[in-house]
């Protein structure tokens, strides 16, 4: 196969969903635009470790350099070349932003889903519960969790997960406790339908477009407290580059005039978190004949 029709067979079906999304206004565009600042840095994260001018993790020159044309972005307080800690950074955030949608979604939908369906006690416990997690600090409770578990990617999305699994049982639970009362879930009823089959065929297919808003600010909302984890010591090792790791070490060399050290992982950061909330708003938008009105 050619590369001309590799790329038709790639572009193809994408150029008239792009375009589609164009004719949807502002809120079109953010979808797009935030897709491509995502896609851009989960790139340059996928090839970062084969494009980097230096390891990241060693020695390469004198402490806090500033850019130059031998490191463009500087080095931070241990020598270490800043443009590859830049390339090779993000891939932690995205795998605990990552892990810590995946575990929300697998928690907090399904117990949202039989919570609002079966009702009674366990309904307003469920509720009781999520209720009294939600009532705290997100930040907070992160912390606190991130505590007791320790440090590494795991742990750090489990951390996260605890404090957004609230936000996808109350969506749920609200999407469906206004479905399962409408005619064909009743119809459904009737004529026999188990309550898993009605759950999975006829209530949650109309719960997805809802769930997919969520996981997308969900996500941005990851990041920034991955980062604020990292910031506070219970993230990763410096051997680890990570960009929130980065941007704890420049803190403290602000003052010496290193503004290189905490400026550019600062602004990945900003980008990936601006990408998702762009999703998430645009989607939101999109899905919501109301907004669009």
């Amino acid at each position: 196969m050619s590369k001309a029709e590799t790329k038709r067979r790639i572009l193809g079906p994408l150029i008239p969903r792009l375009t589609s999304l164009a004719k949807k206004g502002p809120s079109g565009w953010m979808v797009i635009i935030g897709t491509i600042i995502v896609l851009a840095l989960v790139i340059m994260t996928a090839i970062g470790p084969w494009v980097t001018p230096h390891d990241p993790t060693k020695y390469h020159g004198p402490i806090r350099t500033p850019p130059s044309l031998q490191f463009p972005m500087g080095t931070n307080h241990l020598g270490q070349d800043m443009l590859s800690r830049i390339l090779c950074g993000g891939s932690l955030m995205l795998q605990v932003s990552a892990l810590s949608v995946l575990v929300c979604f697998l928690i907090g939908v399904p117990i949202g889903l039989f919570s609002s369906y079966i009702g009674g006690i366990f309904d307003r416990t469920m509720s009781l519960v999520i209720d009294a997690i939600y009532a705290f600090p997100g930040l907070v409770i992160a912390i606190a969790v991130a505590a007791m578990l320790g440090t590494g990617v795991v742990n750090m999305a489990l951390s996260i997960a605890v404090v957004y699994i609230p936000s996808y049982f109350r969506i749920v639970r609200s999407q469906v406790l206004s479905i399962k009362e409408l005619t064909y879930i009743e119809a459904a009823r009737a004529a026999g339908a188990k309550w898993h089959t009605i759950l999975l065929r006829y209530i949650f297919p109309n719960v997805i477009p809802s769930i997919v808003v969520v996981a997308s600010i969900n996500f941005a909302d990851a990041v920034l407290t991955a980062a604020g984890l990292t910031f506070i010591g219970l993230g990763v090792t410096i051997d680890i580059p990570d960009w929130g790791w980065d941007l704890t070490s420049g803190r403290a060399l602000i003052a010496s005039g290193a503004w290189w050290v905490i400026t550019f992982p600062g602004l990945m950061i900003i980008l990936l978190a601006l990408g998702f909330t762009l999703i998430g708003d645009g989607l939101s938008e999109l899905l919501n004949p109301k907004l669009q009105r």
